[in-house]
């Protein structure tokens, strides 16, 4: 009982955490160790966008109009809290330092980061997420609801990796509780069990789209883990904006290859 209500406290806390979504003020939220359960939320989010997108499809809303819809409730749903890492990171890592001193230009990109205004590069990143999320959903024309979920999840499951695997590189800051209160390899595996449950229920529901089913797990898996090498490769690590940079590039072009596999195993 006692497991039960703890892991209820880390659930509420990480909604409370990650979404805009209302939690009556007199239930009990734990914040540490949250990151855990950053692809469980991702999942309910996920939910909760199908459950939106089916009421419009009853609404009679067209295709493109219902997934830009969508994905503006994505934003909504989150706060733009990964959009507005995305957008800082992609900010920092226009810097160009043309010196052979690495350790001064990430310096320089941590600095860019951590400025609150929005730059050109990162209005460019913006535009580019959201329209490749609302393209790729508008080329979905069934299983909208499971695309939703897996991009969402995997999204996620790519910042507790981030989180895990690599150093964060300032004293303070918003993901710095993240890193010190992370569990390995168990964080990550959670995360990873349930993302592969996910891949099962599509085969049952499914089975003559399994290679669908396995390619969008295996898409989902390499995506999250190349998107925070990457950005471990520019900087030298991860910062809180670069953890929902992951998030929002892996869940954009995740659901362009969802979109690239179900046309292709439409049959």
């Amino acid at each position: 009982m006692v497991q039960i209500f703890s892991f209820w406290k880390g659930f509420l806390g990480a909604i409370a955490f990650y979404t805009c979504i209302p939690i009556p003020s007199g239930w009990t939220l734990e914040f540490r160790g949250i990151a855990r359960w950053a692809p469980l939320v991702g999942l309910f989010i996920g939910g909760l966008l199908a459950l939106l997108d089916t009421c419009f499809q009853l609404l009679g809303v067209p295709m493109l109009t219902r997934s830009a819809m969508v994905v503006v409730a994505w934003i909504a749903l989150t706060g733009g809290l990964h959009l507005d890492g995305a957008m800082d990171t992609a900010d920092g890592l226009a810097v160009q330092d043309f010196s052979s001193d690495k350790l001064r230009e990430r310096q320089r990109r941590l600095k860019v980061m951590a400025d609150s205004v929005t730059g050109a590069f990162g209005a460019m990143a913006a535009i580019a997420l959201l329209l490749l999320k609302t393209s790729a959903l508008s080329d979905l024309e069934s299983y909208r609801w499971l695309a939703l979920m897996v991009s969402a999840g995997w999204g996620r499951w790519g910042q507790v990796v981030a989180i895990a695997c690599y150093p964060y590189l300032k004293a303070e800051g918003k993901g710095a509780f993240h890193k010190e209160s992370i569990r390995t390899p168990q964080d990550i595996l959670l995360g990873l069990l349930v993302l592969f449950a996910l891949m099962g229920l599509q085969i049952v529901l499914s089975p003559t789209r399994w290679p669908a089913a396995v390619g969008t797990a295996a898409a989902g898996c390499a995506i999250s883990l190349l998107t925070g090498a990457w950005f471990h490769r520019q900087l030298g690590g991860h910062t809180g904006d670069t953890y929902g940079a992951v998030v929002e590039w892996t869940e954009a072009l995740l659901l362009c290859a969802i979109a690239s596999l179900y046309s292709h195993f439409s049959g």
